[in-house]
């Protein structure tokens, strides 16, 4: 059994306002990285919401996650400035150099990528942008061999 006690303030916090559902569902992500089904039971037991609906806010919103991701978030951008300059060459770089495809976690826990709308980097354009435990990186202007280098180069660091 999970331990929950990190979350115990924002249910306290939230868990008798109405509404405060995604809140807390955030806060508990932020925590775990994910929200587990232990996860679910746990918020449903204090806050008295039935564990259907709050599966069913989970999978609605697609910021939430079911599964753990990796050490490394790949958030490779298909916006329009990224797509007309290549962009799904790099996703399938990507893909084949960590043999996942998106949404994918490595064997190893990684990498996880997620191919997302846009990240604001229009004028960086093919651009990632790696989340991980001591905060981010954007990398812009990708070519095919930049992105498997900068992947092997993360993969050697562990």
């Amino acid at each position: 059994m999970q331990d929950f006690s990190d979350l115990a303030q924002a249910i306290e916090t939230y868990g008798n306002i109405p509404g405060s559902l995604i809140t807390i569902l955030q806060k508990a992500q932020d925590i775990y990285g994910y929200i587990s089904l232990d996860c679910i039971n746990h918020i449903s037991e204090k806050t008295g919401i039935k564990t259907a609906k709050i599966y069913g806010v989970i999978t609605f919103y697609a910021q939430f996650r079911l599964k753990p991701i990796g050490k490394n978030l790949l958030l490779l951008c298909q916006g329009t400035a990224c797509h007309v300059n290549g962009s799904k060459l790099i996703e399938e770089a990507v893909c084949e150099f960590l043999e996942i495809e998106d949404g994918e976690t490595t064997e190893d826990r990684l990498f996880t990528l997620i191919n997302v709308a846009c990240l604001g980097c229009c004028s960086l354009a093919p651009v990632m942008m790696i989340k991980h435990e001591n905060g981010e990186e954007t990398y812009g202007n990708l070519t095919v061999d930049s992105v498997k280098n900068i992947l092997a180069g993360i993969r050697s660091r562990g």
